[in-house]
């Protein structure tokens, strides 16, 4: 049970109404409605950070499913999970994200490597980032890349951290296809 009221499309403010429009938001946008002026710009942000852009479904889903097991969030995780098979990842894929299998068996590609060494690095701590990883992720995307790749990460965190502290729930509809998969 999420340590905070998740409001729906009756009871969110009206002022923030058109992300109820289509059903239920989910667990983030539901709990973020109990602050209807953080809602109306922490909603787009995380749309435009999170969401479709120019950089591959799959390459974010990558590092928002990698970034959400290093941090341990259940809720990300989980729903990641699900995410990431629509993303076009494979079940082994996805394990390896989730830190249950090798990332080198299941990644053979340069540059996914290297996003997900990346990912690791900035996920990992406070610590200062070395320039390796860096390197590494240089090789494979442009600047602009770099720098959306970076955003995703950091902003996954954000949700990381916010996500488990409220003890947001997982979808049902997540919860019986991640059964079947054993997560």
């Amino acid at each position: 049970m999420a340590r905070v009221n998740l409001l729906d499309k009756t009871t969110a403010p009206t002022e923030i109404s058109q992300f109820f429009a289509n059903g239920d938001p989910g667990p983030i946008p539901s709990s973020l409605a109990n602050v209807a002026d953080l809602t109306a710009v922490a909603l787009p942000f995380i749309g435009r950070s999170l969401g479709p852009s120019t950089i591959p479904y799959r390459t974010k889903e990558i590092v928002i499913l990698r970034a959400s097991a290093r941090l341990a969030c259940r809720y990300c995780t989980q729903t990641h999970s699900v995410v990431a098979l629509d993303a076009g990842l494979g079940l082994e894929e996805v394990a390896a994200l989730r830190g249950e299998r090798s990332i080198d068996s299941a990644f053979k590609e340069p540059s996914e490597l290297a996003l997900i060494a990346w990912t690791d690095v900035i996920s990992d701590g406070a610590a200062p980032i070395g320039g390796e990883a860096m390197a590494r992720l240089r090789e494979h995307f442009s600047e602009a890349e770099v720098v959306e790749v970076t955003m995703t990460a950091c902003t996954t965190i954000l949700l990381n951290r916010y996500a488990t502290a409220l003890d947001l729930p997982v979808a049902e509809a997540h919860a019986g296809l991640l059964a079947e998969h054993g997560w």
